[in-house]
């Protein structure tokens, strides 16, 4: 080469080439731990990824983690913008906490499609109606994600509701219940990818003993089902010789005799020879009578006096009766322009009649009616 690369040229191919391995990740993890916590990630995001395309009827992916140790400098020179911070603590089966940070940008985008949106109404400034949203996604997002970790740990573990907030990363972070920060800590990054709207970098950021610990208990897990089995101790003195039960004596089956003369044809002499077994012949059967199956026909009728029993049983049975005026259907928006006076439009005519059901079953119509006032109901038809 003819010219010698500057300093942030030589900072750029490292942290680019740092990008391609997930086992770049510094001193305070080693390669087989940075390797673990991102398979673990991995899965877990896999799982929050699938919930969060439920959530927002549109495909999203999350896939390749990238675990490297940073500290808050490293990561305000890439996230420098205002971005998401949403802090997530277990209460059960882990001891710590995390945080996901997303782009601005694409928490207005999640926002819009839960909303019933297209995606593209991301013009308006973040407001906690943005942060509550998003709030409520990776609550879902992150309870999917614990469950897929309790199957690996085969323990129990739960997260408390996650916090959503939007915070620049060149200032000074004042918040107690992330105060890892202040150190090096873990970054997990993956590439996010919704449909073909959304194709950026969602960071998990864990604190280093969170993540050694994590990664303890996965392998501890491993190591505990994959151990062989340790041999018995076996004692030094010689074993004594324990005698074999004695099988009892095999009883001499008497062999029948034939007589054969001998070499001067004078004297028959006795001889054994083996016996052959009969062939056993079919033996009688005792007289059995055989009669055709008689089945119970179906259509035979119930008589009034059993079904009145039966019914006699239930008569006590409370149910629960709901009249219906009439049913809409409204977005998240249009329920939080909600205010005293609002006029909310249904799908019934007036004057049509009013539906009856019965335990969520629809039974019966009918006609609003006032008695003593109090509002009534009287049934017009009976739905069968």
């Amino acid at each position: 080469m003819d010219e010698m690369l500057s300093q942030e040229e030589i900072e750029a191919l490292l942290n680019g080439g740092g990008e391609q391995q997930s086992g770049n990740a510094g001193e305070e993890l080693t390669n087989v731990e940075a390797d673990a916590i991102g398979e673990i990630a991995n899965i877990c995001m896999g799982s929050a990824a699938t919930n969060l395309s439920t959530l927002i009827n549109t495909k999203v992916s999350i896939t390749t983690p990238v675990v490297s140790v940073v500290n808050l400098e490293e990561l305000s020179s890439r996230f420098g913008r205002p971005c998401v911070f949403v802090q997530i603590a277990y209460i059960e089966g882990l001891d710590g906490s995390n945080v996901l940070i997303l782009v601005e940008n694409d928490v207005k985008i999640i926002t819009d499609l839960m909303m019933g949106g297209d995606g593209s109404n991301i013009a308006d400034e973040l407001s906690e109606l943005h942060l509550s949203a998003i709030s409520e996604a990776m609550n879902q997002m992150m309870g999917a994600s614990s469950t897929s970790l309790s199957s690996m740990l085969e323990k129990k573990i739960d997260i408390s509701p996650p916090k959503a907030s939007l915070i620049d990363l060149g200032d000074s972070i004042q918040d107690d219940t992330i105060s890892f920060l202040d150190d090096e800590f873990i970054m997990v990054s993956f590439r996010m990818q919704i449909g073909e709207l959304v194709d950026s970098t969602i960071m998990q950021l864990y604190p280093v003993d969170f993540a050694k610990d994590l990664y303890q208990k996965f392998a501890g897990g491993q190591t505990e089902d994959s151990a062989p089995a340790q041999p018995q101790p076996v004692d030094s003195a010689p074993a004594q010789p324990v005698p074999a039960p004695a099988a009892p004596a095999a009883q001499p089956q008497p062999m029948p005799t034939q007589p054969v003369m001998d070499a001067n044809m004078q004297q028959p002499m006795m001889q054994q020879q083996p016996m052959m077994q009969q062939p056993m012949y079919g033996m009688p059967m005792p007289d059995v009578n055989i009669q055709p199956v008689q089945f119970q026909p179906f259509n035979q009728m119930v008589t009034p006096l059993n079904q009145q029993e039966n019914i006699e049983l239930i008569m006590d049975v409370p149910l629960e009766v709901t009249v219906e005026l009439g049913r809409t259907n409204k977005s998240i928006k249009e329920i939080l322009d909600f205010s005293p006076g609002t006029i909310i439009e249904l799908n019934k005519l007036a004057g049509e009649p009013i539906d009856v059901l019965v335990n969520g079953k629809f039974v019966a119509k009918g006609e609003v009616v006032v008695i003593e006032e109090n509002f009534g109901i009287r049934v017009t038809e009976i739905i069968k």
